[in-house]
């Protein structure tokens, strides 16, 4: 993009940019260890490589003063009893906050710091949602046909710290409960 004043337009129903830089898909062989029935994992991908999340940003330079943004579409599903999720981050500069805005369809999104503070928050279309820094953060969506599609804005220098959720999880996961969904304790989480 260049270095002045810009739109984006979404197309709607499906709230994809017109225009990104790119487009990631996060596939079920890239959430290996992420969820807790490691038995489910692999029936579920002995059946293919089933699309679980995509997201569409828009570039900007990764540098203090810069704002990062794009869509993140989170597509229905389940491994066992787990909702179909993000892989979830802190920021490397962990003094970063990020928004999100739900544009549709329904979920939560799992935060937690690291001093062991735990908050989940619902998304629903029209839900801003402020994570603060120092936050870990994970979309979950708890739709049993639509995607969770939201809006997300960050500090151009903020970064992904993806290998401490790889390492350790988060301390609470969403699954399906006779009223829409739960969150329980992680037995597999690990300290430090």
């Amino acid at each position: 993009m260049p270095d002045i004043p810009f739109s984006i337009d979404l197309a709607f129903p499906t709230c994809i940019p017109h225009k990104y830089d790119r487009h990631l898909e996060r596939r079920l062989s890239s959430m290996e260890g992420m969820f807790l029935d490691t038995q489910a994992f692999k029936e579920l991908q002995s059946k293919g490589d089933s699309l679980m999340y995509e997201v569409y940003e828009i570039h900007r330079p990764e540098i203090p003063g810069e704002l990062l943004s794009g869509i993140s579409i989170v597509h229905p599903g389940k491994v066992g009893n787990e909702f179909f999720m993000t892989k979830g981050h802190f920021h490397s500069v962990l003094e970063t906050a990020e928004i999100y805005y739900c544009l549709k369809g329904e979920g939560v999104m799992i935060m937690e710091n690291p001093e062991g503070d735990t908050s989940i928050e619902p998304l629903v279309p029209g839900k801003i949602l402020y994570v603060p820094p120092r936050w870990a953060h994970r979309s979950v969506c708890t739709g049993r046909q639509n995607d969770l599609v939201t809006f997300f804005i960050y500090p151009g220098n903020a970064g992904h710290d993806y290998g401490t959720i790889i390492k350790r999880g988060f301390r609470k996961l969403i699954v399906d409960s006779t009223d829409g969904y739960k969150s329980i304790d992680n037995p597999n989480w690990k300290t430090g």
